[in-house]
């Protein structure tokens, strides 16, 4: 009980001044990166935003060093954002010149420089330890994100930065949509391709930067990734997919950062991934459009219609019905009694699936050119595929065969 109170209080603002900042500031860094995000998985540019979260890594442990070798405190958070950005920087730089330069794919370009940079950023903190002013520097913590002891300056810069991604999101969302899904025509029409790209790579590169102290560079690119992947199980529309993205990343910030704040142990990064993650479970579970118990619902309502079509042709024809999920389904409907005989509802249901079957079957030698062949799938009433008049020419060919000969 008193977890579930800390947690009540923690997501109404009630847990402290600092752990409210933070939650706000958690929140406002995944709506950004939830918008940001959806047309980074629209344009197919997912995986950038991982080299660039991993290329910031040696820019954190470079400005650390700089701040300190100029006498000011090295754990500076704009200074080590500023750092950060540098290097993420010349790391997005780096792929796609490798890119254009080579022969080497996207993939293998960000494969070289995510393992090049975090090597080269694991050797930096490896260096900042042996120096004197390096030892209580803490910035393991940008691996995996870190609030305990976040100051209240740099709670609300987190926020601020993360509220102007997201209006970058927002004010880029038009040329974005439309280089993710028609660049050629974005060309013509005088949208710079190559500028909206660079902006979008720049609002993911704010997002990572931004996200370092919460999330860590290592989950950064799992808060970009998971709210628009989430939202694809709802919708078809890009404007819809990135309210939901932005909505999901927002949630998933705020109630991570809530939960981590309960108790001082809990990681904040792993928590806010975990969060986004379970909202991942839900959608892929329960969506009505692409979710497994849809499809598991949509596949047992096609199983029950084939075994019900089959069973009605079955008795029209005078045969006997001995699968079980047929019987049961025919009984079920109260076409046929415990023994098996039809009833009079059973009777008429047959007899109208034997001269549907009988329509489609003359409507394929009457209407080629209506296309009934492609349309016919054993199941859907021809009075849904073919007009009334066309029923009618079919109808009269059943009752004149000999006219048809």
């Amino acid at each position: 009980m008193e977890a579930l109170a800390a947690l009540v209080a923690a997501l109404t603002l009630q847990a402290g001044w600092n752990a409210s900042l933070v939650a706000l500031g958690a929140g406002m860094l995944g709506l950004a990166a939830g918008g940001a995000g959806a047309f980074l998985f629209l344009r197919k540019r997912a995986l950038v935003s991982d080299a660039a979260s991993h290329a910031t890594l040696p820019g954190v442990a470079a400005a650390f060093l700089v701040m300190v070798a100029f006498g000011g405190d090295g754990r500076f958070l704009p200074g080590l954002m500023l750092g950060s950005a540098i290097s993420a920087g010349l790391g997005l730089a780096l792929v796609a010149w490798i890119t254009r330069a080579t022969r080497l794919a996207e993939d293998a370009a960000i494969g070289a420089v995510l393992s090049v940079s975090f090597g080269l950023g694991i050797v930096l903190l490896t260096v900042i330890q042996i120096v004197p002013a390096g030892k209580a520097a803490g910035l393991e913590g940008f691996l995996l994100g870190s609030t305990a002891g976040m100051l209240q300056s740099e709670a609300v810069t987190i926020a601020v930065a993360g509220a102007i991604a997201a209006a970058l999101v927002f004010a880029l969302r038009r040329p974005m949509t439309l280089v993710a899904f028609d660049p050629e025509h974005a060309e013509a029409t005088g949208v710079g391709v190559w500028r909206t790209d660079l902006a979008m790579m720049g609002v993911a590169l704010l997002v990572t930067v931004v996200g370092l102290k919460i999330v860590g560079l290592v989950l950064i690119v799992a808060l970009l990734i998971i709210p628009p992947v989430a939202a694809r199980f709802w919708t078809d529309r890009v404007s819809t997919l990135a309210l939901l993205a932005t909505a999901f990343g927002g949630v998933a910030g705020y109630v991570g950062a809530a939960i981590s704040s309960i108790e001082a142990r809990l990681p904040t990064g792993p928590i806010i991934v975990l969060a986004a993650f379970a909202i991942f479970a839900v959608s892929f579970l329960v969506s009505p459009r692409r979710g497994v118990l849809a499809a598991l619902l949509r596949r047992r309502r096609l199983e029950a219609r084939v075994h019900l079509r089959q069973g009605l042709l079955a008795l029209a024809r005078g045969e006997a019905v001995y699968d079980r999920l047929t019987l049961r389904l025919l009984l079920a409907r109260g076409w046929i009694r415990r023994d098996g005989a039809m009833t009079e509802a059973g009777r008429a249901a047959a007899a109208a699936a034997a001269l549907d079957e009988a329509r489609w079957s003359l409507a394929r030698r009457l209407l080629p050119e209506a296309g009934v062949a492609e349309r016919y799938d054993g199941l859907t009433p021809i009075g849904e595929s073919l007009t009334p008049d066309q029923i009618a020419r079919i109808d009269r060919g059943l009752a004149r065969p000999e006219a048809l000969a």
